[in-house]
C-alpha cells in the first residue's frame, strides 16, 4: 500500500497583503492545503470485478489510503482491514498530476455493505453528515461490545496534559493555524497516533484507518483527543472503533452527548490544561478526581 509524505503536500505558501493599521506590506503566509478526494472500491470476483464511486470529501493531501480505508470502515462498508487487498491513487491524466482519486481494491470473496452508503457520499472539509437521509441512517453498527469492556482509571494529571502534548505535535497546525487534528493517546499519556486534516472527519478516519491496518482495534484503552469540537459523526465514528474516552478542546453538540450516553463513551469537553467538563461518564471509565462537589 503506497505512502504520502504528508509535510510536502498539506501545506502551500502564498503571497498575501498584510494590514497594520493605515499600512500594508506584502508577506509570505502559510495555508493549509484543501482538495477533492474521490474514493472508489472495486469488488466481486476475480473474472467479474465491480468498480463504484463511493465518496467524494475534501481533505488535507497525505495519509490518503488510511482516510479511504478509515471512512470505508467508520461506515460499515467494510467489516475490517482483512478484506482490504491494497488501495493507491489512479492515474487520471490531470495535467496538474495531483492524486486525488484512489481506489480501494477488496479481496474477492468479500461483498462490501453498500446497503450503509445510503446517502449522497458528498462531504465537506466542515461536515461529513452532508447528505444523510436521516439521523437513523448514520446511527451504524458497531461490531464492538461497548458494554463489556475492561475497567479504566483516568488520572487528572494525565488529562490535564493531553492539550498541550497534542498542541506540540500538530505541525501543520503550528504553520497555518486553521487545520484540525485527531490524537489517540494511551491511558498513561502516551501519544500513540496523530493525524491532521483540514476537515476533523478527515482526520479521525486517518487515525483510525492507521489504527484498523495495525490491527489495534477495538481501541477500548485509548483516549481519542479532539483538537476542536466533537460532534455527532466523529462520536459515530469513535463508537465503531470501539473507543471508550473521547476528549475534545472544543464543545460536544447535544446530539454528540446522546449518541455518546448510547454507546455508553466517556466524553468530556472544553479539555485545557486545568480543567474540563464531564458529559458522560460510562460505567467502567473511572475518573480519579481529588475532590468532589
Amino acid at each position: 500500500m503506497e505512502m504520502n509524505n504528508l509535510e510536502l503536500v498539506s501545506i502551500k505558501e502564498v503571497l498575501i497583503k498584510k494590514v497594520n493599521g493605515f499600512t500594508s506590506s506584502t508577506v509570505s503566509d502559510i495555508l493549509s492545503v484543501e482538495e477533492p478526494l474521490e474514493i472508489k472500491i472495486e469488488y466481486g470476483p476475480e473474472n467479474q470485478r465491480i468498480q463504484k464511486n463511493v465518496s467524494v470529501t475534501m481533505r488535507t493531501p497525505g495519509n490518503d489510503p488510511e482516510l479511504a480505508i478509515g471512512f470505508l470502515f467508520t461506515e460499515g462498508i467494510i467489516s475490517s482491514y482483512h478484506v482490504v487487498k491494497n488501495a493507491f491513487h489512479l492515474q487520471t491524466g490531470c495535467k496538474f498530476e495531483k492524486k486525488n482519486n484512489i481506489l480501494v481494491e477488496l479481496k474477492e470473496d468479500f461483498i462490501p455493505h453498500l446497503m450503509n452508503a445510503d446517502r449522497n457520499f458528498y462531504t465537506s472539509s466542515s461536515c461529513g453528515v452532508c447528505g444523510k437521509g436521516s439521523i437513523e441512517s448514520i446511527k451504524t453498527v458497531s461490531s464492538f461490545n461497548h458494554k463489556n469492556r475492561p475497567e479504566l482509571y483516568l488520572s487528572i494529571d494525565i488529562l490535564n496534559q493531553l492539550s498541550q502534548k497534542l498542541r506540540l505535535a500538530q505541525s501543520d497546525f503550528a504553520s497555518t493555524g486553521g487545520i484540525h487534528a485527531s490524537g489517540l493517546f494511551s491511558i498513561d499519556g502516551n501519544l500513540m497516533f496523530l493525524q491532521e486534516d483540514v476537515g476533523r472527519h478527515n482526520a479521525l478516519d486517518k487515525l483510525i484507518g492507521a489504527a484498523l491496518a495495525q490491527d489495534l482495534l477495538p481501541l477500548n484503552q485509548y483516549i481519542l483527543l479532539l483538537s476542536g469540537r466533537a460532534s455527532f459523526e466523529l462520536i459515530q465514528k469513535a463508537a465503531m472503533a470501539g473507543i471508550a474516552i473521547v476528549a475534545a478542546i472544543g464543545a460536544p453538540s447535544s446530539l454528540a452527548v446522546e449518541l455518546a450516553k448510547e454507546f455508553n463513551i466517556t466524553l468530556l469537553g472544553f479539555l485545557k490544561e486545568d480543567r474540563f467538563n464531564i458529559y458522560n461518564s460510562s460505567d467502567d471509565v473511572i475518573i480519579e478526581t481529588s475532590h468532589q462537589y
